[in-house]
């Protein structure tokens, strides 16, 4: 479910409890979901940024629009590093993947476009292991733990 089609949120937290929440613009799955990266606009996501970075948690929402389908993962193992070329390929297959998924849905592709709108150099990769995972999707087991693979 997380490599085509999903929506994804990055969160944190800072010392008072207050979240911060941003909209990735892309993602990898890599190591069969051991390893996953969301790429972040910098300029939209500062404070976000530095809650990862003082308060050490992560917590990031996969959802299939079309199904509402949604997994969360939390981790304490992750790092962030400037985006390069190499990751293009991949908000490029993201992009692609949102355009079917909200088309699929009656919405015109160049939401995704808007939605996932974005400056090379100003992307952030937050890359990590993911330490639980619960389903999220509304219905009987929404909060569950899920196992990892």
């Amino acid at each position: 479910m997380m490599v085509k089609g999903v929506s994804l949120i990055v969160s944190s937290r800072d010392h008072a409890l207050n979240p911060s929440v941003m909209r990735a613009v892309g993602s990898r799955i890599d190591d069969g979901g051991r390893r996953i990266t969301a790429y972040l606009a910098r300029n939209q996501s500062r404070q976000l940024l530095a809650d990862l970075s003082s308060s050490g948690r992560l917590a990031a929402v996969f959802s299939q629009p079309t199904s509402h389908l949604t997994v969360q993962f939390k981790s304490r193992r992750f790092r962030i590093r400037e985006a390069t070329p190499d990751d293009s390929p991949y908000l490029a297959q993201y992009l692609a993947s949102m355009e079917d998924e909200l088309g699929a849905l009656g919405y015109p592709r160049v939401l995704a476009k808007v939605m996932l709108a974005h400056q090379p150099q100003d992307l952030v990769a937050v890359e990590f292991e993911p330490d639980e995972a619960f389903d999220q999707t509304p219905g009987p087991n929404s909060g569950q733990a899920m196992g990892l693979a």
